[in-house]
């Protein structure tokens, strides 16, 4: 359809005024997002050690280590890990408690002063991570001080290593991060039922639905967009949990790296020993993983939207 020559003053018009307002939000995205981006790419295909002005052109050198390095695989495993445990745990029990505090009892109201419990479970969202880092160190403590251990001690039991076991170690920051992440998923999701119609809970309830089939016929799908988000967060916080590894574990990433992550080995080749190419190809697949991860998820999570 072609604008009538008096309309195509006012339609250019609209076109400048709405370039005139992304102009300056898009020329500080290119400068602070991709082009950090293009410059870990140019540093991943060369030697540069942070000190050289003109560091050696390697190629996929730095592709072809990363291949053959046996702390870094061990590193993208735990991230795996974290990426299938991580999401689908911390879901599973913030769906549990927002239904619950949304719509658990009877006429689909929550359980009593779910407000309160709303503050509650959001508390550790307050907390910047190194402290609950510091927090859980002081928990899982190995002696009679730990808060989990002190039980086991008193009773005469053998302490448990929480962070010393190279087998429990990863466990324990997966335990810390679901309690982080979680309070804040339960208010979340708990908006999404608030703004479901009472009435389609009523219905149900008329029909005979108890608890179960109110959430797996009602609210489940209704809540389903939120839900698809909330998983694509937490896969991306599993691929980046570096300051919960980095603050909690003793070698930043032990015992015996059985709690590495890549973001961690990024951190280690960079800024200890001092290998910036080869920590910046680092990066580059650490970028390539969360890019993906998000494409499969929205792929794989795609259905029809609910209206109501």
């Amino acid at each position: 359809m072609r604008l009538r020559p008096a309309a195509r003053p006012a339609a250019f018009a609209r076109a400048r005024f709405v370039a005139g307002f992304l102009a300056l939000p898009l020329l500080l995205y290119v400068v602070y997002v991709i082009s950090p981006y293009v410059q870990a790419f140019t540093i991943a295909l060369t030697d540069w050690r942070g000190v050289s002005a003109s560091p050696r052109f390697t190629g996929l050198d730095n592709f072809r280590r990363l291949l053959g390095d046996d702390v870094f695989w061990t590193a993208v495993g735990h991230n795996a890990l974290l990426l299938v445990l991580l999401p689908v745990l911390t879901i599973v029990v913030a769906l549990f408690f927002a239904f619950l505090l949304n719509a658990g009892g009877a006429r689909a109201r929550g359980v009593a002063g779910s407000r309160f419990y709303r503050v509650v479970f959001f508390f550790p969202q307050v907390l910047a991570v190194a402290v609950v880092a510091v927090l859980f160190q002081q928990v899982f403590r190995p002696d009679a001080a730990g808060m989990l251990n002190a039980p086991l001690i008193a009773l005469g039991l053998e302490p448990v290593g929480f962070l010393s076991d190279p087998g429990v170690a990863l466990w324990s920051i997966l335990g810390v991060l679901v309690w982080q992440a979680v309070g804040f998923y339960v208010v979340l999701f708990s908006a999404g039922m608030a703004s479901v119609p009472r009435e389609m809970y009523e219905a149900a309830q008329i029909d005979g639905a108890g608890p179960g089939r109110l959430f797996f016929r009602v609210t489940l799908p209704l809540l389903w967009d939120t839900v698809q988000v909330g998983w694509i967060y937490l896969g991306i916080a599993a691929l980046d949990v570096f300051a919960i590894v980095w603050v909690m574990t003793a070698e930043h990433g032990g015992p015996d790296h059985s709690t590495t992550v890549m973001a961690a080995e990024i951190y280690r080749n960079a800024f200890q020993y001092f290998k910036f190419g080869y920590a910046s190809a680092m990066g580059v697949v650490l970028f390539f993983f969360t890019v993906g991860f998000a494409a499969l998820a929205l792929r794989l999570s795609r259905r029809e939207r609910i209206e109501f």
